[in-house]
């Protein structure tokens, strides 16, 4: 098992990534997210990788962040997402914004990412909330959410509310996790979360 690779960016190509470490040319398969974190050709650079082995080839994948890693073996858990599939979804959704559908079964925002259809999105959104709700869905730096109750009634309540004044799932839920922990009712929460969003 490869952990990761560090060594010289040697090449940046859509969906590509070269690492020269040791004499050796790595091409790795990567996400835009992890393309866009690569630094500049010729600098130093550490790349979490999953070795891919199939029948008729052997393939490297590249991730930024342990993080993402971990989130591409969750989808290719699921059942019909490959190997491919699975990165297409992280260069469509950040590992954050993908928790985030998962956790509010926003199928309508995993069908956006290419080849995946109402079907396969609600497929991933059975097989890994459970999974993703005991992770921080904050990832990248944002606040942490709440591991206890991931969703108490009142929150569900006013994510709701936020939908109906025209918010997307995403965004209801990001904000109510915000302010989850400075109120219990769900005027309070609408008030906090609408302000929350007001001031980015």
């Amino acid at each position: 098992m490869i952990a990761f690779i560090e060594g010289k960016v040697a090449e940046k190509s859509p969906g590509e990534l070269v690492i020269a470490a040791g004499g050796v040319g790595y091409l790795l398969l990567c996400s835009n997210s992890t393309l866009a974190e690569a630094p500049a050709k010729g600098e130093t650079w550490r790349c979490y990788t999953v070795l891919n082995v199939r029948e008729d080839a052997m393939e490297l994948f590249g991730f930024a962040t342990q993080q993402e890693r971990t989130m591409f073996r969750r989808l290719c858990s699921v059942t019909g997402v490959g190997a491919k599939t699975a990165l297409g979804i992280l260069s469509a959704l950040s590992v954050r914004d993908l928790s985030i559908a998962i956790v509010t079964g926003d199928a309508a925002a995993l069908a956006r990412a290419p080849g995946i259809g109402k079907k396969t999105a609600q497929r991933i959104i059975l097989e890994l909330k459970d999974k993703v709700e005991q992770q921080d869905v904050g990832t990248a730096g944002a606040a942490a959410a709440p591991k206890a109750a991931p969703v108490s009634s009142a929150q569900q309540e006013a994510q709701a509310a936020l939908q109906a004044l025209g918010y997307t799932a995403a965004e209801a839920a990001k904000a109510v996790s915000r302010v989850a922990d400075q109120a219990d009712s769900v005027d309070k929460l609408i008030m906090l979360a609408l302000r929350q969003m007001s001031s980015l």
